[in-house]
């Protein structure tokens, strides 16, 4: 069963506008996979099987903010997480005046040469973070046709599916969630790019993938640093990664955890005081 934690958050009083930002950060470390933040806080879920009430505990607690924050927790029952996100505003964007992101359930759909349906249930990924549209950004300024595309943390798919609409081949796509794992599969078929492999695994399975022109991880920082030498192992030599999951602070640790496998920094993108690095395999 698909169950989850939900665990409501109201600080007081309100930081700031990045507050909910940075605390989602803060929980997506210790396992939380998607936040629905207000004008008084945050609502964040967990699947109930990676449910720590003391690595909760410690992380709220070194939440650098001061203010109070009172908490609620209850476990949901699976549910038809599309009427959930509908209910929760999932509103159709575009990036970059080339992509529009929507849901299934849209009707008033504004047009773009890339149309992308995703219907997100509980995995992470519909462009309306800033992570995820840094990235999305990227891939449209890219050239991408017939080049090969690892997406490390797939989450809904919507990465993959932007880059198999450019032109990229192969794609693969790899998640380590069950769940959204099944959610990035049903994005892919929705959107017709069954060509696109999905693989429900960590960094382990990219021992079975041969090595891409282009890898994307859209993480956070701790799986990124912990991570990033399998990441390397499957770039080639001359090919880029976009790394995105992180605040502008968390740079520096993530380009030293990358120059020792031997990839170099082009620099960061920027939006809301998260980034997207661009590294280079030397």
């Amino acid at each position: 069963m698909n169950d989850y934690v939900e665990v409501r958050l109201d600080l007081s009083p309100m930081p700031g506008s990045d507050a909910t930002d940075l605390l989602a950060a803060v929980l997506g470390d210790v396992g939380f996979e998607s936040f629905v933040p207000d004008e008084s806080g945050l609502t964040a879920y967990i699947p109930v099987a990676a449910w720590n009430e003391a690595a909760f505990d410690e992380a709220v607690a070194d939440f650098p903010f001061e203010c109070e924050i009172s908490r609620q927790v209850k476990v949901i029952e699976g549910r038809d997480w599309n009427e959930e996100w509908e209910r929760n505003y999932f509103q159709p964007i575009v990036v970059g005046d080339l992509c529009v992101v929507h849901s299934s359930f849209h009707t008033d759909i504004p047009k773009a040469a890339y149309d992308i349906v995703i219907d997100p249930k509980m995995a992470f990924g519909t462009g309306h973070h800033a992570t995820t549209s840094l990235i999305l950004d990227r891939l449209l300024s890219m050239d991408l046709d017939g080049s090969s595309v690892i997406d490390m943390g797939t989450g809904t798919g919507i990465l993959a599916i932007l880059a198999a609409m450019r032109g990229a081949r192969p794609v693969t796509a790899i998640e380590i969630d069950p769940f959204a794992h099944v959610n990035a599969v049903e994005n892919v078929a929705i959107n017709g790019h069954d060509e696109i492999k999905v693989i429900l695994g960590d960094a382990s399975a990219l021992e079975d993938v041969a090595p891409a022109r282009v890898f994307i991880a859209n993480i956070n920082r701790n799986v990124i640093t912990a991570d990033i030498a399998a990441y390397a192992s499957r770039l080639e030599k001359g090919g880029t990664m976009l790394l995105s999951g992180f605040y502008n602070d968390d740079v520096p640790i993530v380009e030293a955890a990358a120059e020792a496998v031997g990839l170099r920094s082009e620099g960061f993108t920027e939006r809301d005081r998260w980034a997207c690095l661009k590294l280079v395999k030397i």
